[in-house]
């Protein structure tokens, strides 16, 4: 499997990682392939906003990263088949390692999918 990555230098990587999130939305898509929504025939994940405006998102599934299933991908790859659930002010209180470590490093279709981790990344 190739992965393409936004920021492949590890000091870069780490500023990311050590930035506050400042808004955090709960996004909701249809899996690839279907045109539909149906409950768990989805996929989330969670839109943070930064300080400096940019928009990042954090979302895990089987085979998505290589030391943990809970990715951060440039906002800008979203399609527009996206669609916001919940939405919440962090106030710069968290950051965005924060929220990759709430996705969790594994990946379980039944016991740690991609819905539980937005979920546990919205608490």
């Amino acid at each position: 499997q190739t992965y393409n990555f936004d920021i492949s230098n590890p000091a870069d990587l780490r500023r990311l990682y050590n930035m506050p999130v400042y808004q955090a939305d709960r996004m909701k898509r249809p899996l690839e392939g279907m045109g539909f929504q149906l409950g768990p025939l989805s996929h989330s994940g969670v839109r943070v906003t930064l300080a400096d405006g940019s928009q990042w998102l954090v979302h895990k599934g089987g085979g998505f990263g290589i030391s943990s299933q809970t990715v951060v991908v440039s906002a800008r790859h979203m399609s527009s088949s996206w669609r916001i659930v919940e939405t919440k002010n962090f106030q710069g209180q968290r950051t965005v390692s924060d929220f990759v470590k709430a996705g969790g490093t594994d990946y379980s279709l039944l016991f740690d999918n991609c819905h539980l981790g937005a979920g546990r990344m919205m608490n």
